[in-house]
């Protein structure tokens, strides 16, 4: 894994994702010639896409497909390269569909593209601690107009609040109703957008009064973890790898990245905060934050948050969640759930 496993030990203790390619379907009447395939890619590579006629059968001609987007074809069988460099993170599908003597038949294959991008291990410095409400199962941090949101989960204890971050007082505080287990915020157009967790249901509420607006169902069958917004955009989570792109004015996915860390997935990316247009999500059930570039889903640095563990004194806390970044002091945010301290911090390399 190339010279930083240690990152991968901070960021994850993660569980690499499976090595080795999808096998040929055995059962069709052509194969991929995979034969010097390998499992991982990345995007500077190329591969050749071919099949193998192992009953001789008289070929007029193959499509080839990636992940159903069709690549091209060839007369006979003729071979076609497949560029990687526009590919997104993640399996490759492969399909070709063989016509031949007035049928037609399918091979299927798969390799995985990975990331050529080596992490940079970055430091942060604690500014100022603030108190946190240890009650707050936090889900959602986001500032708007220098002042401080939060979003918290737990069935019958949700709620999306407004206040003071540095005495905790509550400025104002919508409760969901029972049923629902809040999740991730963010501000965009005037709105709050909030998730809810496995409800795949949505709520959008006036920003300036906290009014619902509107709810919404999830167009994916998807769970709802994190949410950020670029200005145009709003990007959510899901417990998997992917980060999801959303249209806030339809509330329809438009399309998702795959978040890798050099040659492994990162599973269960949550809380997210757009900075300097990189997205920073918290990593379920680790002390670490992942920088990921949202184009790519490459991850482009590693912040060990660890040491916050020894300031947090609440018996019952919980794991590392919510980040806010306040762009009136250029600072940012972190605390985590039922964590009794909330912490302001510089990063550098």
């Amino acid at each position: 894994m190339k010279n930083y496993n240690f990152l991968f030990i901070i960021l994850l203790g993660i569980t690499l994702s499976n090595c080795g390619s999808k096998k040929n379907d055995v059962n069709s009447t052509f194969t991929f010639d995979d034969s010097k395939f390998k499992a991982k890619y990345v995007s500077e590579e190329s591969l050749e896409l071919g099949v193998l006629n192992t009953n001789a059968k008289e070929v007029d001609s193959v499509v080839f497909f990636n992940n159903d987007i069709k690549l091209g074809s060839k007369k006979e069988l003729d071979k076609l390269v497949f560029n990687l460099k526009d590919q997104k993170l993640g399996y490759q599908n492969l399909k070709a569909v063989v016509y031949f003597d007035g049928e037609s038949s399918e091979a299927t294959t798969r390799i995985e593209l990975v990331s050529n991008v080596t992490p940079t291990l970055l430091k942060y410095t604690i500014v100022n601690t603030y108190p946190h409400d240890t009650a707050s199962f936090t889900e959602g941090l986001e500032f708007y107009k220098d002042t401080l949101y939060e979003s918290t989960g737990l069935n019958g204890k949700s709620f999306l609040r407004k206040y003071d971050y540095k005495t905790g007082k509550i400025f104002k505080q919508v409760d969901l109703d029972a049923q629902y287990f809040g999740e991730g915020i963010t501000f965009i157009n005037g709105k709050i957008y909030q998730l809810t967790w496995q409800n795949k249901t949505g709520f959008i509420y006036n920003a300036q009064t906290l009014k619902l607006e509107k709810s919404f169902t999830y167009d994916q069958d998807i769970e709802g973890w994190g949410m950020t917004n670029d200005g145009k955009y709003i990007y959510q989570t899901d417990k998997t790898e992917k980060i999801w792109k959303m249209d806030p004015e339809t509330q329809k996915m438009i399309s998702y990245v795959n978040v890798y860390s050099g040659e492994s997935k990162i599973p269960s990316i949550n809380e997210l905060v757009w900075i300097n247009n990189t997205i920073y999500t918290n990593v379920w059930q680790k002390d670490a934050i992942a920088v990921v570039n949202p184009a790519t889903g490459s991850v482009e640095g590693i912040l060990d948050m660890s040491g916050l563990r020894k300031f947090v004194k609440n018996p019952e806390a919980e794991v590392l969640n919510g980040i806010a970044y306040n762009p009136k002091t250029k600072t940012i945010f972190v605390t985590g759930k039922n964590w009794d301290k909330m912490f302001e911090i510089t990063v550098s390399e």
